[in-house]
């Protein structure tokens, strides 16, 4: 890695193993691959395609990502370990099927420490493009034997996860006649809306595409819709649902928000470390979004065994009992939800890490 220290780049590292940047003139491609952990095995995270202000902006974001990742990966119960990649610039404009095979090229060279997979601003055809030059490329389309569309588990894995909190709070694994506010409603979003609309929730929605809402509105006449994220903080929830980019749980939201829980598919939704401690004052369940996010990942990861949609689903659906166990442990121990969750996933990765000290022939 080589970076300005003036920069600080350095002292925003958290344990990463490895930070590659990629830059390819001809293309122009701008990237960022950081691989936090293998400790479990192989780094496996979604390639993000965002227009970043600059490459330090671009950096901070894939090094909190793919650490997230580890611990998503851990939480899961998979042996895999934590990656993110970020391409800068805005793929409705500076994608193109050059970039992506330069990209490619970029993941092929590190060998299989890394496996790459569909994110915001890219999907499973982008993966396809990419897997022309890289054998590390998950999240294909189905037409190229792949699981498609990630977001289909994402979303149910979210929805197991808010289940498990309604029991925390009200007793009962359901959210019927709760009022559910989904703030983003793309690819992971819609489909979390219907879950919740099945299962007999009022649900209200915003997003600052009002094509994604206005899709969601014709599938499902029933939902609300509200201008902003801010109305739909301030408006009288029981569930809040950020489902967008992260950084969306402030001290402002945390302080105005009248849900009892939390729980979306945004990834690092808290803005900062004390938000939690704000979050906990006011009675309000947090569900770690690494946690109940982790469908996706699952899904994708299942292509590695050869895909399978129902052996998939089974495996997203022990996101219920695994927020179940953090919830609990935050609980019994009086700390907050993400620490509970860090402190499973920590002995988890350091319990199987370990056995890399046994000889085993052949590894």
């Amino acid at each position: 890695m080589t970076e300005d220290p003036a920069r600080g780049v350095f002292s925003r590292l958290s344990g990463h193993e490895q930070v590659v940047h990629c830059h390819d003139a001809g293309s122009g491609l701008r990237a960022v691959i950081a691989v936090h952990s293998t400790a479990l095995g192989p780094a496996l995270g979604g390639t993000r395609f965002y227009p970043y202000l600059d490459e330090s902006d671009a950096l901070d974001d894939a090094l909190a990502l793919s650490r997230a990742m580890s611990y998503k990966a851990a939480l899961a119960g998979l042996d895999l370990g934590g990656g993110k990649a970020v391409i800068i610039g805005d793929p409705r404009t500076d994608k193109t099927e050059a970039l992506l095979r330069a990209y490619g090229r970029f993941v092929q060279s590190l060998s299989g420490r890394y496996h790459t997979a569909c994110d915001v601003g890219t999907y499973s055809v982008d993966m396809d493009v990419v897997a022309r030059e890289c054998s590390y490329v998950t999240g294909r389309s189905v037409a190229h034997g792949g699981a498609g569309d990630s977001s289909v588990l994402t979303a149910f894995g979210v929805f197991q996860g808010m289940r498990a909190a309604a029991e925390r709070v009200w007793g009962a694994p359901t959210l019927e006649g709760r009022h559910v506010g989904v703030a983003g409603v793309g690819k992971v979003g819609r489909h979390l809306v219907r879950h919740l609309v099945e299962d007999g929730a009022r649900v209200s929605v915003t997003d600052v595409d009002a094509g994604a809402v206005a899709t969601v509105v014709a599938q499902l006449p029933g939902v609300s819709v509200l201008t902003s994220a801010h109305a739909l903080v301030a408006s009288d929830l029981d569930v809040y649902a950020p489902c967008a980019l992260g950084g969306a749980i402030t001290d402002d939201v945390a302080t105005t928000l009248s849900a009892r829980i939390i729980c979306g598919a945004a990834n690092n939704q808290v803005a900062h470390e004390g938000v939690e401690k704000l979050l906990s004052e006011r009675g309000i369940v947090y569900a770690p979004d690494y946690c109940v996010n982790a469908g996706g990942l699952i899904q994708v990861a299942d292509e590695l065994e050869g895909f399978s949609f129902e052996r998939a689903k089974n495996r997203a659906d022990t996101i219920f009992d695994t927020t179940r166990r953090v919830l609990e442990l935050a609980a019994s121990s009086g700390v907050p939800p993400s620490t509970a969750a860090d402190e499973i996933a920590e002995q988890r990765m350091a319990g199987i890490s370990q056995l890399r000290s046994i000889w085993v022939d052949g590894n």
